[in-house]
């Protein structure tokens, strides 16, 4: 790596004690994709492979001032946002990237937990739509949260395709929609100012999928902040979330986490 040409990201999401999903998650997967990661915790967790037991919310002011040490300091080529439970956290985030002027941001809406329950209030719901979503260059949800997003329910192809053009020309930024297997295998859709990409993907068997949200909207910040574009960030980032889950990293008694190392020397 060229460090005197190292491009930065700043992940603001919640901690996973369990080091699979969140601010782990994010910090390795850019570091993996070529690029310095930096942190602002919106939340602690006590979770492992088998779920959540705890959560502690950081104060909103707290928050803000996470954000300014990064932001005054060693400025990112990108930020990525994951969990982020209440709207005055979502209120502080949006301020302070306006204020900043902040570039290539990747809003990954952690809304719906894998067993459906919703994860966040509506009153966050509202804040993400009208506040944070407008300022994001690309938003990642998967078919649930898309669901939310644009009231569209969503069982085919068809579907995916009209509620993403939904949430673009609702909320202003491109969308690219995870189809996940129980709508169409592992393709996922891009909307953008250029129309309709679809990126096809076969489905990797593997049930250890702790984190793969978290982990493809990093690395595709990760590949925005190293300037390339939207279409092939998002293909390197599914290229390397491949391999990740190809790597059959097998930890925990729950669903486990992928080997976002599986790049790196293993001896």
């Amino acid at each position: 790596m060229n460090y005197s040409k190292v491009k930065t990201a700043l992940t603001i999401a919640g901690s996973d004690s369990s080091g699979g999903a969140g601010i782990q998650a994010d910090l390795k997967t850019m570091l993996a994709n070529g690029v310095y990661g930096m942190s602002a915790i919106t939340a602690l967790t006590a979770q492992n492979t088998m779920g959540v037991t705890a959560i502690y919310e950081v104060t909103p002011e707290f928050l803000g001032q996470q954000i300014d040490a990064v932001f005054t300091d060693i400025f990112p080529d990108a930020v990525k946002i994951g969990m982020t439970a209440n709207d005055k956290l979502i209120e502080i985030i949006a301020g302070r990237l306006s204020s900043y002027n902040a570039e290539n941001i990747v809003v990954d809406p952690v809304m719906i937990a894998t067993s459906g329950a919703r994860l966040i209030s509506e009153n966050a719901v509202s804040a993400l739509k009208g506040k944070l979503m407008p300022l994001a260059a690309v938003v990642t949800p998967n078919i649930p949260e898309a669901e939310v997003l644009s009231g569209v329910k969503i069982t085919d192809r068809t579907d995916m395709e009209k509620a993403a053009e939904y949430i673009y020309k609702n909320y202003g930024c491109a969308v690219l929609l995870k189809g996940g297997h129980s709508v169409n295998d592992a393709n996922d859709l891009l909307y953008e100012d250029g129309g309709i990409t679809w990126f096809e993907s076969i489905r990797i068997d593997n049930p250890n999928t702790h984190g793969t949200g978290c982990t493809l909207s990093s690395a595709i910040a990760a590949n925005l902040a190293k300037g390339r574009d939207l279409k092939q960030s998002v293909r390197l980032a599914k290229e390397y979330i491949s391999g990740a889950l190809s790597d059959m990293l097998d930890l925990g008694n729950g669903s486990g986490p992928l080997n976002h190392g599986y790049l790196f020397d293993k001896e």
